[in-house]
């Protein structure tokens, strides 16, 4: 049942990846505006958490300005030069539609989703700013975990299918979220 799940959800992504351009560019908002909305509501959710179950600011105020801004920093450039290399590349980040070629330069030569990794620390980095436990210690790393089958029983499946033995050798060479820093 699982399995037939990501079968349709592979197929969903592969058909729209490949369709029309009129089509793509219609479902490319649509997409990034749910991804974006499920980000908000990782976030917005567990400062509610934090409220309901009374849970105190793990670091002082100071301090975690401090230790903060080095999370949201790598995570926003990771981030904003992995944008840059999909659009560079004619593409947009969001895999219904993705750059004609596969991108594995920039922050990609580095890792297969530079763009996820970035995300990643700017959560924990704006858990810090605010000090809430929720999305430090429990709502982050359950966003890594689902994002991590996320990619590799939906996304990954999809790549391979479509863009066949130059994303197998890729995968290979290059690691799936943390960075590998000597190429």
């Amino acid at each position: 049942m699982i399995s037939s799940f990501f079968e349709w959800v592979i197929a969903l992504i592969y058909r729209g990846a490949t369709s029309t351009k009129k089509v793509r560019i219609i479902l490319t908002p649509l997409v990034g505006a749910f991804f974006i909305c499920f980000i908000l509501f990782v976030i917005f959710f567990s400062f509610y958490m934090d409220r309901l179950l009374e849970f105190p600011k793990f670091i002082p105020r100071p301090y975690r300005i401090a230790l903060s801004f080095p999370f949201l920093g790598i995570g926003f450039f990771l981030w904003i030069w992995s944008v840059w290399r999909f659009i560079q590349s004619k593409g947009t980040p969001i895999p219904i539609n993705p750059p004609p070629k596969l991108v594995t330069n920039g922050p990609y030569a580095y890792t297969r989703n530079p763009m996820l990794t970035g995300i990643i620390f700017v959560l924990f980095g704006i858990g810090i700013f605010v000090g809430s436990i929720s999305l430090v210690f429990i709502f982050t790393p359950m966003f890594i975990f689902f994002l991590f089958l996320g990619l590799k029983y939906i996304e990954e499946p999809e790549l391979e299918k479509r863009l066949g033995k130059e994303y197998l050798e890729y995968k290979k060479r290059t690691p799936m979220i943390i960075p590998r820093i000597h190429r």
